[in-house]
């Protein structure tokens, strides 16, 4: 059975840390390489001494390990944590490299997936869904049982009905990146993983089609409070520095304008989220993950 890892540059409360190792723990990934971009962050108990879970401080040490200065872009850390991972640390069969907001859903076990897998493909792509905001949902640490995905081509018609005035404002109706992930072998000689992509021998790997069993889902902003905290690094550092629309508009927005527009783009109404599931667009998903926890506390994970 193909076996595979996950590998991920976290800076997150304990509690979602915790829920995104149990989550990929219990679909059976064989070991976690989990980098800490905050060196004193206290590392959680249930992960210090988990034989499937490696918990790295990205200290000077580390760095000195990994022979870069740390650098000074979130995004670049992440590149060469799995840039070290993939070259002196994992042993399993495929690697992902997701991010602490991220959760892979599959549609069967993924190692049996990946047994079926040719053999000379090197890398698939995860497509993201991203989490709709549910104010009536209980509290699963990332909560949400809602992802809607990209609406492109053929969906650019719902567009109107899922973004009312703000459809030019977002970019293939999703906040965050709609590139994905993707999930590749390992010792494949000459591979350089990226954040959204892998080369070998400095080409960029093919990936023209979603991996179809597999999804990638997004906590982006189904959390509005912690939305409204992350814009203004988004806007300068992050998933939003390359968007004009979205900053523009979210430049010259007024508090209220900020909130009509979350509303409107990030809640979804019954009627529509029953016509973008048929269409595969909306998936439906209850990860439990405040139960996953639990496991892990209790060491059955």
């Amino acid at each position: 059975m193909a076996s595979w890892s996950l590998v991920a540059t976290v800076k997150a409360p304990e509690d979602k840390v915790l829920a995104f190792a149990a989550h990929h723990l219990s679909l059976g990934a064989e070991h976690l390489w989990l980098y800490f971009d905050d060196p004193a962050q206290p590392i959680p108990a249930p992960l210090a001494s988990h034989p499937r879970v490696t918990v790295t401080a990205c200290d000077d040490a580390h760095w000195e390990r990994v022979g870069k200065k740390r650098p000074p872009q979130h995004q670049n850390r992440q590149t060469q944590n799995a840039r070290y991972t993939y070259r002196e640390r994992v042993a399993s069969d495929w690697i992902v490299h997701i991010d602490v907001d991220e959760f892979i859903l599959a549609s069967r076990a993924v190692a049996e997936i990946l047994d079926d897998i040719p053999a000379g493909t090197i890398a698939m792509k995860l497509e993201p869904f991203e989490a709709m905001h549910d104010p009536l949902l209980p509290d699963d640490i990332y909560t949400s049982r809602e992802f809607r995905g990209a609406l492109r081509h053929e969906h650019w018609p719902r567009r109107r009905a899922a973004l009312g005035p703000y459809r030019k404002v977002i970019r293939d109706g999703m906040l965050s990146h709609t590139v994905g992930k993707v999930i590749y072998r390992t010792r494949v000689p000459g591979l350089l993983p990226r954040l959204h992509a892998v080369m070998v021998d400095k080409e960029f790997v093919k990936t023209p089609d979603w991996q179809p069993e597999m999804k990638l889902l997004h906590f982006h902003s189904q959390d509005k409070a912690a939305w409204l905290a992350a814009l203004p690094f988004r806007m300068t550092k992050g998933a939003y520095q390359f968007r004009p629309e979205l900053q523009a508009f979210l430049a010259d927005a007024t508090p209220e304008d900020i909130d009509r527009f979350y509303r409107r783009t990030q809640i979804l109404p019954t009627d529509l989220r029953d016509e973008l599931v048929a269409v595969g667009r909306v998936i439906l998903a209850d990860l439990g993950l405040r139960s996953k926890v639990q496991a892990l506390r209790d060491g059955a994970l």
